[in-house]
C-alpha cells in the first residue's frame, strides 16, 4: 500500500470527524460533499475497516475511527503548522521553554504534549514546574502556565483549553465494607478525603434537575464530613485507594483509576464544580510557533482524556 497517497484522505477524515458532519467539512474545505464522501470511502477500502458509522441521525466514529483520528489530528496540526512556519520569518525555536501546570494534568495531558513538542522542535529545552498554586509568568520566568479555575485579572493572554467536572469516587473495597451512598444525606455519613482547596461546605449539582433560566444547573450546598485532608492530589487519591474514604476530584484525574478498576464512581446522579482550564502566555502579538503548537497539543490531549 502506498501510504503517501492516503495523506489527503487522512486530513479530510480528520476534518469530518472533528466537525461531525460531511456537509460542514465540505464547506470548510471548499469541496463538494460527494468528493469528501469519496475520500472517506476510499480510505476505508484501502485500510479495510469502517471508520464512520452513518445513519439517519448523523454519523459516529467506530472504534477504529477513534484510534485513527488521534493520529490524524496530530498530522493535521503538523501540516497547518508547517505552512504557518513557512509564512513567518521566525527562526527555528531553541533555548529554554518553561512551563507550569497543576498535578492532575501531568501524566495524560502535559507530559505527552511536551514529548510530541520536543520531537517537532528538537532545539528547545524543557523546564517544568508542577504546582496547584497560581504563579506569575514574568516573576517566575515562565513561558506558559496552564491554569485551572477562574482567572485573576492580568495583562496576560488566556486561551481556553476545556472544562472538567468533579465526580465522587471510592475504592471497591471501601464500597464493599461501607456501602455505596445514593443520596446526599447518606453521603454525609461517609468519610471524605479532601484536597486542601476544597471547602467543607461543598456546592453539589443534581444531573436530573436540568438547567435553570440562567443555563446553570441548580446547586445545593452540602456540609461534608471531612476525615482527611492533603495539599497533594496524588496523596488524596492514594488515601482513597487505601480504602480510607471517598473523594471528590476532577474526572480527568480519576478516569484512569476507574478504567483500571482501582476506583469506582459513586453518586452518579450528582457532580461537583465544573472547572475551566486556560493556557496562559505573556505574548501580546503573534505567539512563537512552538507556543502555538504546544497549545494545539494541550487541547488535543485534554480533549482525548475528557472523552474517555
Amino acid at each position: 500500500m502506498n501510504n503517501l497517497k492516503l495523506l489527503p484522505s487522512l486530513l479530510i477524515f480528520a476534518e469530518v470527524a472533528q466537525r461531525g458532519s460531511f456537509t460542514d467539512a465540505a464547506l470548510h474545505l471548499g469541496m463538494s460533499k460527494s468528493a469528501v464522501s469519496q475520500h472517506i470511502s476510499r480510505l476505508e477500502q484501502q485500510i479495510g475497516v469502517q471508520l464512520l458509522s452513518r445513519n439517519t441521525r448523523g454519523m459516529a466514529l467506530t472504534a477504529y475511527g477513534s484510534k485513527l483520528l488521534f493520529r490524524s489530528e496530530l498530522l493535521k496540526g503538523q501540516v497547518d503548522l508547517a505552512f504557518q512556519e513557512l509564512s513567518s520569518a521566525e527562526q527555528t525555536p531553541s533555548g529554554i521553554f518553561s512551563v507550569t501546570f497543576p498535578h492532575l494534568l501531568e501524566k495524560d495531558v502535559v507530559t505527552p504534549a511536551l514529548g510530541q513538542l520536543c520531537k517537532e522542535f528538537p532545539g528547545i529545552e524543557i523546564r517544568v514546574l508542577i504546582t496547584d498554586e497560581p504563579l506569575d509568568l514574568i516573576n517566575d520566568q515562565l513561558d506558559v502556565a496552564i491554569y485551572g479555575g477562574e482567572l485573576r485579572d492580568s495583562n496576560y493572554r488566556a486561551l481556553p483549553v476545556g472544562k472538567v467536572s468533579e465526580i465522587f469516587c471510592a475504592s471497591p473495597a471501601y464500597i464493599q465494607k461501607f456501602g455505596s451512598p445514593e443520596t446526599m444525606e447518606e453521603l454525609t455519613q461517609h468519610r471524605w478525603i479532601s484536597a486542601s482547596w476544597q471547602n467543607v461546605l461543598q456546592s453539589v449539582y443534581d444531573n436530573r434537575r436540568g438547567l435553570t433560566d440562567d443555563k446553570k444547573q441548580p446547586k445545593q450546598v452540602t456540609p461534608m464530613h471531612r476525615f482527611a485532608e492533603s495539599n497533594s492530589l496524588s496523596c488524596v487519591m492514594s488515601m482513597a485507594q487505601q480504602d480510607m474514604g471517598y473523594v471528590l476530584l476532577p474526572e480527568i484525574a480519576s478516569q484512569s483509576l476507574i478504567d483500571q478498576g482501582l476506583m469506582v464512581q459513586i453518586m452518579r446522579r450528582f457532580h461537583g464544580e465544573i472547572w475551566p482550564f486556560y493556557f496562559v502566555h505573556p505574548f501580546q502579538g503573534e505567539k512563537p510557533i512552538h507556543v502555538t503548537r504546544f497549545y494545539q497539543l494541550i487541547k488535543h490531549y485534554f480533549s482525548k482524556q475528557n472523552k474517555k
